[in-house]
């Protein structure tokens, strides 16, 4: 006898962002009943499922629990759907590694104090850092009004100048963030929304 079969979750991805992730996918329908699903994950370290707190639950996305937060893990999870007593396939996730695999966010832009040759610019890195983490901005700047040619700059610094500039004049800049890591590897986060301000006259 033919056990009716549970079609598996589609489009099963880790999001990460900022170093917070979680495992979303598409809801599995059927005609009647509540469909639940179950997450478990597995580390590089120890090649054994375990439960995530994510058991039956109705939702489509589980989020990483605190135990999972070293970014240097190799993680691998998979999911299924269950109703009643029948349930789907497995679904399982490429390997990932959230220093690897996260997207990084745009620095916050605390403030900018304007002057006739620079702007003082103050900002906050978009995650908490940890021991070893080693963080660079890159500042990208433009005159508004020959916005085709634009200079860059780097700093380590939460707060910097853009230098050198004529007075007067409109500037735009946006900001992005680069992690590297003990490991050598360099993650480049998203660019911030240009901000634009008018250096003063001298």
């Amino acid at each position: 006898e033919s056990s009716p079969h549970l079609p598996a979750p589609k489009d099963v991805m880790v999001y990460s962002y900022n170093f917070r992730s979680s495992l979303r996918w598409s809801p599995v329908e059927v005609d009647s009943g509540l469909v639940l699903y179950t997450v478990h994950f597995k580390t590089g370290a120890f090649n054994q499922w375990d439960e995530m707190n994510c058991t039956r639950i109705t939702q489509t996305e589980c989020s990483f629990p605190w135990s999972l937060k070293e970014r240097r893990w190799t993680v691998v999870l998979r999911v299924r759907a269950e109703l009643g007593q029948v349930t789907s396939d497995w679904v399982e996730t490429d390997p990932f590694v959230a220093e690897r695999n996260t997207t990084l966010g745009p620095p916050k832009v605390n403030s900018v104090t304007e002057s006739s040759d620079s702007l003082l610019i103050s900002v906050t890195p978009p995650f908490g850092s940890e021991a070893g983490d080693f963080l660079q901005y890159h500042v990208s700047y433009w005159e508004n009004a020959t916005s085709t040619t634009k200079k860059e700059t780097k700093t380590s610094n939460t707060l910097f100048k853009i230098k050198n500039l004529k007075e007067w004049t409109l500037y735009c800049f946006g900001i992005q963030v680069e992690l590297m890591t003990h490991s050598d590897f360099q993650l480049l986060g998203l660019q911030s929304v240009p901000e634009c301000y008018r250096t003063k006259i001298s």
